[in-house]
């Protein structure tokens, strides 16, 4: 399987690449790539929290979903372990649309008859992401008062998984 590029190579915000139509020429991707992200809603849904904790973004950018994935991953697992499945409501408030391409370039022995070169490079698909603002909510956890310290713990997962600065603010629910 072909390697990820690294994720500062799609960080810089640039024009949204979204144009997926389920007519074929309309659609002028080839084929889009699947979204890693399994769930956007965790927890205990239907019942009504005390506090609600939001992982804000500092910056302009985008977030490739396999980022996105390994940070909801790793805080859900805190909080489930430490709040039970029904202490806790968690969301994701991204979406991945941006279709990221790569124009793959041939190198070693032989390259140079091979390659195709830059002109008109439009690129292959090679995954998503979803795009920024500063002050943009990315996750939203909601819990009681005595779980506020796990759902700290949580955040600071969440923050060290996302490419960004974020912030953590913590509001009551009326």
């Amino acid at each position: 399987m072909a390697k990820l590029r690294k994720g500062v190579s799609y960080r810089n915000l640039e024009r949204p690449y979204t144009r997926r139509s389920k007519y074929q020429k309309k659609n002028y991707v080839g084929a889009s790539p699947h979204n890693l992200i399994v769930r956007y809603d965790m927890g205990e849904l239907k019942r009504k929290f005390e506090y609600k904790l939001e992982v804000k973004s500092l910056d302009d950018l985008q977030i490739r979903h396999n980022a996105l994935e390994a940070a909801r991953k790793s805080s859900n697992r805190v909080l489930e372990k430490k709040t039970g499945k029904v202490g806790f409501r968690m969301k994701l408030r991204l979406f991945p649309h941006h279709i990221l391409r790569e124009n793959p370039l041939a190198s070693g022995a032989g390259a140079d008859r091979m390659s195709t070169g830059m002109a008109h490079s439009f690129g292959k698909p090679i995954g998503i992401a979803a795009q920024i603002r500063k002050g943009q909510v990315l996750f939203e956890i909601h819990v009681d008062k005595a779980n506020i310290p796990v759902a700290k713990e949580a955040a600071r997962r969440i923050k060290s998984k996302i490419p960004c600065r974020c912030q953590l603010v913590i509001t009551k629910n009326e």
